[in-house]
């Protein structure tokens, strides 16, 4: 231990001449033995990495890194609190990058972190400066729904139909319930389009262009699938689609193929408008 600190007395600089009484060893350590501890504590690390750890796990974001990185950006950036504080960031741009972030941070699957995400951004784009109105409103919430959209790969005219079902109009303050069902509506959506896609790789075969019979034959099984969903959840249309195992597809295949009638080919383009036409004439409008 002596010998440990003459090491440390050898390697500390000397104080500059008439620079005043030199610090004493245990301060400019952090206090001795357990002084990297006490210096955490005191310079706020040990919270600000605490409060970090406790947004990873009530996000649950997919990517928790990324999710970090950008958290402590925000910090930084906005100075103490911006991380945390939505009235911080007035400004409408600011206030849809940071909602969309939120929602975009866990899968809706994970329904508790969702709802959570969901909320944190309902309070971001409410925090409009010192007068609150009792909800979102309306032109910044169909924004958002906007945003959301153009995220995947669904067709424009297809996105278009959605949100005029679920948007509201620009002076109408939103309640939490509708901002809720709108945001989750258009994420399932992203997810029905990507297995959209999906099953069409399967139908093309990998040549580029897919027998009309067949993706018909599978467009027709789909919307049987989804004439039994609960309007209500659109979570449940893709537990519908989901009910499609590869028995029921192939026997629908099969019949289609079974016609011995020449056949145009289907584009991926018009597969997907038909496809997620279904899944946007399920939506309930909202009221």
């Amino acid at each position: 231990m002596a010998a440990y600190e003459k090491r440390r007395a050898a390697a500390a600089p000397a104080p500059a001449v008439g620079s005043g009484p030199a610090e004493p060893l245990g301060a400019a350590a952090g206090g001795g033995p357990g002084g990297e501890a006490e210096f955490l504590l005191r310079s706020g690390v040990t919270a600000m990495v605490r409060e970090a750890l406790l947004k990873v796990l009530e996000a649950r974001p997919e990517e928790p890194v990324s999710f970090l990185a950008d958290y402590f950006e925000r910090l930084v950036l906005g100075g103490p609190g911006a991380a945390e504080t939505a009235a911080e960031l007035p400004a409408p741009p600011q206030r849809l990058a940071r909602a969309l972030w939120y929602v975009r941070l866990a899968h809706h699957s994970h329904r508790t972190a969702f709802n959570n995400n969901i909320s944190t951004a309902y309070e971001v784009l409410g925090a409009s400066g010192r007068r609150r109105r009792p909800g979102v409103d309306g032109r910044l919430y169909s924004e958002l729904l906007r945003r959301i959209c153009q995220l995947g790969a669904a067709p424009q005219e297809v996105s278009g139909a959605l949100l005029r079902r679920v948007q509201c109009r620009d002076h109408e303050a939103v309640p939490f319930d509708v901002f809720r069902y709108g945001v989750l509506t258009c994420s399932v959506l992203l997810e029905f389009v990507a297995k959209a896609h999906a099953l069409y790789d399967v139908l093309d075969g990998g040549t580029g262009a897919a027998d009309k019979r067949v993706c018909q034959a599978v467009l027709r099984t789909l919307e049987e699938a989804l004439g039994g969903g609960d309007c209500s959840v659109p979570v449940r249309y893709l537990e519908a689609g989901s009910k499609l195992g590869p028995d029921c597809l192939a026997l629908a295949m099969d019949r289609a193929l079974q016609e011995r009638k020449l056949s145009a080919s289907m584009s991926r383009e018009e597969f997907l408008k038909k496809a997620t036409a279904l899944f946007v004439a399920k939506v309930k409008p909202v009221d």
